[in-house]
């Protein structure tokens, strides 16, 4: 039996901190969650019987600030996975630098198989369940798998019920007209394009004259292929979970995703020939953006990649074997914790904005996201560069992220 994913993530800082020399004490406190909470949620159905659901939030590391992390909804939930999240949750929060430490939550439940009045329902009893546990100043959850900002604005209404005074700052990721934040829905593909922009001049590649393949042309990944569109990229491929479409000469992202809208898949997208998933990791092309499932990239498939700059979008599309392929092949990795750090930081600036009750433009988001965005990426390349060949580009993420947290566990004297 393989490592679990929160294994997996203990590793990482445990191999983050010894190389960068920081106490065994630090890196114990950061391998194990502070506080980790399973509530039962009774739940009315439809039918009138009340149905108990299992519900999670684990709070991972609150030094550097209060804990943020998303909620998600889905029926193979486990509270390993909730902890391994919440600790990546922590690792991205310090590695683009904002005041916050890393949390998740999750409950175990379809979705798919309810009605929204008991998603709502099952929505608010979890608010009910975790109300002392969370706050502006303790911990902010977000949507994830499954949420949106409708089940946000349920559970900011049912924690102001509770409490008794309103604190939009309680959750981000809400809609408008309830505190959220302008530029929230496209924040991810924004700031993998940043960061793809800084990773393009530090290995000397003119995005207007570069080639594009997108793996998930969902949300995050349909904005990608947009945005790099609109910088000139060249976009030849994209594929979702039905298959996908390759055209050399290119394929207009637009035109595509309005494909998507209207066929529920980019498959069948005229003038360009069917690809598969699999193929398109392969594909001769300058960016390569796997925006959908975890471990895609492998030690079986890494020495066939061409891509000279991988932005994961997803979360863990390339494992732990593939990461080492890729370095010596020269294959530049913008790391999840990094390339998809940009949903986090706007739901920081959103928190920030409900704090004050002053709202900004999108373009001033866009800017300060940028400016954190390209901040993020140069301090994560210069750790690389500085141990070149002793690490990958995920290394020098891991070791930027634990040693901003180490040395607020440090200052306030924890160990």
């Amino acid at each position: 039996m393989g490592k679990t994913w929160f294994e997996v993530a203990q590793e990482r800082i445990q191999v983050a901190g010894e190389k960068l020399g920081t106490s065994p004490e630090i890196i114990e406190i950061l391998k194990h969650p502070l506080r980790s909470l399973q509530v039962s949620i009774p739940v009315k159905m439809d039918n009138g019987k009340t149905k108990i659901f299992t519900g999670f939030r684990v709070q991972h590391n609150d030094a550097c600030g209060p804990t943020k992390g998303g909620l998600r909804f889905h029926p193979s939930e486990t509270f390993d996975d909730v902890k391994a999240l919440a600790t990546l949750m922590t690792l991205k929060c310090a590695v683009v630098g904002i005041p916050y430490g890393g949390s998740k939550g999750g409950i175990i439940c379809n979705p798919k198989e309810m009605s929204q009045g008991e998603i709502e329902r099952m929505s608010r009893g979890y608010i009910d369940a975790i109300a002392y546990f969370i706050g502006p100043d303790k911990d902010i959850p977000a949507p994830d798998v499954y949420t949106n900002p409708q089940i946000m604005a349920w559970m900011v209404d049912e924690y102001e019920k509770i409490v008794g005074h309103k604190a939009p700052g309680v959750i981000t990721g809400k809609p408008l007209i309830v505190g959220g934040a302008k530029g929230r829905g496209n924040a991810t593909a924004m700031g993998g394009l940043y960061t793809t922009r800084e990773a393009a001049k530090v290995i000397g590649l003119d995005m207007k004259s570069a080639t594009a393949a997108i793996q998930g042309y969902g949300n995050a990944g349909s904005f990608a292929a947009k945005l790099l569109y609109k910088d000139g990229v060249k976009i030849v491929a994209a594929t979702d979970s039905k298959g996908g479409v390759y055209n050399p000469e290119g394929i207009d992202p637009f035109a595509l995703y309005d494909y998507k809208t209207e066929h529920r898949t980019v498959q069948g997208f005229p003038g360009a020939q069917d690809i598969s998933n699999e193929a398109l990791l392969e594909l001769d092309v300058d960016i390569l953006v796997p925006a959908a499932l975890q471990a895609q990239i492998t030690g079986e498939n890494a020495s066939r990649i061409k891509a000279k700059i991988i932005t994961e979008l997803a979360n863990g599309p390339v494992t732990p074997e593939a990461d080492p392929i890729l370095t010596q092949n020269k294959v530049l990795v913008i790391p999840d914790i990094l390339a998809n750090a940009g949903g986090v930081t706007v739901s920081y600036f959103e928190w920030v904005q409900n704090i004050y009750g002053y709202y900004w433009t999108e373009e001033e988001t866009y800017e300060k996201l940028e400016r954190i965005m390209k901040d993020a990426f140069h301090r994560t390349h210069e750790m690389f560069k500085k141990n070149e060949g002793g690490i990958t580009m995920r290394m020098a993420t891991d070791m930027v992220a634990v040693e901003r947290v180490a040395e607020a566990i440090k200052v306030k004297g924890w160990v």
